[in-house]
Order: C-alpha cells, then sequence, then structure tokens
C-alpha cells in the first residue's frame, strides 16, 4: 500500500515547511520578525499582481496607490510600514505618505525606478519599462500556467515536461494583418463564448487571456485602412468574451479592464452593436457587484442612439435596465422596462443581429426579464409572473447554453421555496443541481448558496434536507 503524505503548508514570506498546529500564513521566525527587518523588497509570487486589490490600484494609473495596495497585501501577514516602503523607494515617510494620498505622481523616471524596485511585471503598467528591466507577467506565468494546465507539481516526472514546454516562445506577431488574422480573432472569440456558455468561465481563462494578448499586440501591426475598424471590432469581441469568462469567475478587476478594452475597441471601430454588448455586460457586472446605480449609466450610455441597434439588442438593454431598476424597488420603472424589453423582442429578427447576439433567444428573454422580476416577487408582489418567466427560461434552453438553464432554475426554486411550496421548491433545486454539477460558475455558486439559505428558513422535511446536502456536494465543484 502506497502512503499518501499529508497535504503539507509552506510559510509565504521564507517558504519553509509549516507546523501543523500553525493556521498562520507566517512560520514562527517570520510572524515574530520585525518589519524593520525587511531591508528590500520581498520575492512575491505572479498571483501576487491578481488579486483584486492590485489589479484595481494598477487600473487607477496612479503609482501611489499602487504602492499602497502593494503596502497592504495580504501576502506580507502584515500591511508593510510606510517607513520600511519608503527606504526602499528612497522616500520619507511624509513623502510616501503625501504620495499615496495626493495626485498621482507623473515623472516618468520615478515611475520606472519605483516599478523596478518593487518588481511590478511591465505588461501591467500603464507606462513602457526600458527594454530588458525586468521581466513581463508572461515570462513569469509561464511554468504556473503549463503546471496548472497539466495538473501536476514540477516535481519528479513531469519536472523535464515542465521545463521543455516553458521554453516554447509566443506566437510571433505577423508584419501585416488582413482579413485572414481577422476572421481567426472572431473564430477565437466565437469557440470561447460557446464554451463559456456550456461550461462556465472557470475553466479556460487564462487560455483566452493568452489569446487575447495576441490579439491586442495585433493592434500595433501594419493594417490597412479597409481593414482596421474590422480588426478593433474582432479584438473588442475577443475582449468582452474574456471579459464576461473573468465575471463569472468573479476576477472582477479583470472582467472590468477586459470589459473597457471592448469598449475602446468598439468606439475605435464605431461600431454600435459591439458597444451596446460590452456596455451591458458592464452594467451586469456593477448589478451584481451590488451597484445598480452604476449599472444604470452604463445602460444609458448603451442607449445612446438606440436607433442604430436591432431590436433584439435593445430587448437586452431593456431587460438589464429592469433588473438595476428592481434592485434599487423602483417598481414601476422595473415593470415599464420589462414591457418595453417584451416589446422590443416581439420584432426582433435574428439574422439582422450581429454574431453575439445569436444567444439571446426566447428562453435568454424569458430569464432575464424573469431575473429583473425576481427582486419584486421576493418582496410579495409579481411572484407568478416570475415565476412563469424563469420556468420558460428553463424549459426553453438547449445544452449549448447550461450555465443560463441551471442559474434561471436556481432562481426559480429560490423563488419558490421563498414564496411558495417548499417541497415544490426542493424539487426544482434538485433538477437545477443537475445542470449546476456541469459548469464552473461563481456566479451559479451563490446562487446556490441562496437556495440553500432560503432552504433553511422552512422546517426540516426530508425533501429539504436531501436538497441542502445535494447543494453542498455541487458547491465543491461549481
Amino acid at each position: 500500500m502506497t502512503r499518501v503524505p499529508d497535504m503539507q503548508r509552506y510559510c509565504a514570506r521564507c517558504g519553509s515547511r509549516l507546523n501543523r498546529y500553525n493556521a498562520e500564513t507566517l512560520c514562527s521566525p517570520c510572524g515574530s520578525a520585525s518589519s524593520d527587518d525587511i531591508q528590500q523588497p520581498p520575492l512575491v509570487p505572479p498571483a501576487f499582481w491578481q488579486v483584486d486589490q492590485m489589479r484595481d490600484a494598477l487600473s487607477t494609473w496612479h503609482m501611489g496607490r499602487v504602492i499602497f495596495a502593494y503596502r497592504t497585501h495580504p501576502y506580507h501577514g502584515k500591511a508593510l510600514p510606510q517607513e520600511i516602503v519608503g527606504n526602499w523607494l528612497g522616500l520619507t515617510q511624509a513623502q510616501l505618505s503625501r504620495i499615496e494620498k495626493g495626485a498621482a505622481p507623473e515623472q516618468l523616471s520615478k515611475l520606472i525606478r519605483w516599478a523596478q524596485i518593487l518588481g511590478i511585471p511591465g505588461e501591467l503598467l500603464w507606462f513602457k519599462l526600458p527594454a530588458g528591466s525586468s521581466a513581463t507577467l508572461e515570462d513569469v506565468n509561464r511554468q504556473d500556467f503549463l503546471r496548472a494546465a497539466l495538473g501536476v507539481t514540477v516535481t519528479g516526472a513531469a519536472a523535464p515536461l515542465i521545463e521543455l514546454l516553458s521554453t516554447i516562445q509566443p506566437t510571433p506577431i505577423p508584419s501585416q494583418v488582413g482579413a485572414t488574422e481577422i476572421e481567426q480573432i472572431r473564430t477565437t472569440a466565437r469557440e470561447f463564448s460557446s464554451w463559456d456558455h456550456t461550461y462556465g468561465g472557470g475553466l479556460v481563462r487564462e487560455a483566452v487571456g493568452a489569446q487575447l494578448r495576441y490579439a491586442v499586440n495585433l493592434l500595433n501591426a501594419r493594417c490597412s485602412e479597409k481593414h482596421r475598424a474590422d480588426l478593433q471590432s474582432a479584438v473588442g469581441f475577443l475582449g468582452h468574451t474574456a471579459g464576461f469568462m473573468a465575471f463569472d469567475a468573479y476576477a472582477h478587476a479583470d472582467a472590468r479592464s477586459m470589459f473597457r478594452l471592448g469598449w475602446t475597441c468598439a468606439e475605435e471601430a464605431g461600431d454600435w452593436h459591439l458597444r451596446g454588448k460590452v456596455l451591458s455586460s458592464m452594467a451586469r457586472q456593477a448589478i451584481w457587484c451590488s451597484n445598480p446605480d452604476d449599472g444604470l449609466t452604463f445602460i444609458e450610455l448603451a442607449m445612446v442612439r438606440s436607433d442604430r441597434l436591432t431590436a433584439t439588442e435593445r430587448a437586452m438593454l431593456h431587460s438589464a435596465r429592469a433588473r438595476a431598476l428592481a434592485k434599487v424597488n423602483r417598481v414601476e420603472e422595473a415593470l415599464k422596462a420589462v414591457g418595453q424589453a417584451d416589446e422590443e423582442f416581439s420584432h426582433a429578427t435574428p439574422a439582422n443581429d450581429p454574431p453575439w447576439m445569436a444567444y439571446y433567444d426566447a428562453a435568454q428573454h424569458s430569464g432575464d426579464t424573469g431575473h429583473a422580476l425576481f427582486d419584486l416577487a421576493l418582496s410579495g408582489r409579481f411572484a407568478t409572473e416570475a415565476s412563469n418567466r424563469l420556468r420558460a427560461a428553463v424549459e426553453g434552453h438547449t445544452d449549448a447554453f447550461v450555465r443560463s438553464k441551471a442559474i434561471s432554475g436556481i432562481k426559480l426554486a429560490s423563488l419558490t421555496m421563498a414564496t411558495g411550496d417548499p417541497q415544490e421548491a426542493a424539487a426544482l433545486g434538485t433538477a437545477a443541481l443537475v445542470d449546476a454539477g456541469h459548469i464552473r460558475s461563481r456566479r451559479a455558486a451563490d446562487d446556490l448558496r441562496e437556495l440553500a439559505r432560503l432552504a433553511g428558513t422552512h422546517d426540516k422535511t426530508t425533501e429539504v434536507e436531501e436538497l441542502q446536502v445535494h447543494i453542498g456536494t455541487t458547491l465543491a465543484s461549481v
């Protein structure tokens, strides 16, 4: 019989093995060491730069905020004092305090020096580092990405394979971009979008991110004027696809950056259809993150010159607007927006829609408007209408849209659990779990937690208890 060793944990600072009784992230020597002992910036893993705290700070183009996020990063165990970090950067504590709280520093030589000292990957910065002055995020992530993709560690028989693959160089950018490259980007975006609808955004985000980096680099290549707008639209389409996958995986800072990329490309290309889609997704993310006012703003921006959009696109935007209005309890306006969405959808002509709108069929429309009515139904109004729409979505979604079917099914079960028969709700929830088990979606996982919470408000019948157990099992994999 082969002995399976216990899972080992290591100190986040020095890498030494942690005692099994130590629940902290640092070993005793590192945990008790004074911050004054840190003479230079520690070597940090690639994941250090990927957390929302760092990505949000970097997106502001304000080095003071970046330094503050660096100092207070949970990786350090406790916040690094301004005096220590200031010493690294050649600043006094007072100077660093002013930089963190004041206007964004703009002297390029200082920005470069501070970025080099802290080891910020060049491709995350809003300015260019001197050639050869630092590794890119792609360089430092390559082995980690391959390790994750293969599902192995870099010890034992897999180590030579990891080392071999880590030497593979990225695909070179062509000197001239034309129709062939543009169609390749569009095809990539369509394939990833299809995967996202079927399996959720949690599985191939690294892959779509790599494709997006390559596509963005194509914008710097030579391209004839007749193809330039098409190139920008294609890159924007891929940016939106990557952004929605990031949103579904709760990588919210990444999603915002990718959506902004898609929006910028759409504006540059004069592509009103892509612009509307990206702004709609930005609104959905804002609403999901409890910022319905921002969601309404994005929808209003998308509705500018709505006469240039198709009926399907306008239905999508009105549905999103209804969801935001329901969140802030503007009941009459929310109902009006649902009615406007229904009216627009009744005039939908799929042949006129851009490729990325193919998902918005009758089932999707029922689900989106049903979600908009969900919050109103929980307060005792329009529960039957919300249930009917969510049920139509569940029944109408095909296997190509498992995530949407699962999320609508979970919402239907939650609504029934809150306003109807708990035994019927348990049956609906159990059916939805079959679909939820096939996807990786943080949004679906949160909806399942809401269903479990609502189930906990009822008496412990056999059906309700079994549903709660099944939810717990599914949450381990969603």
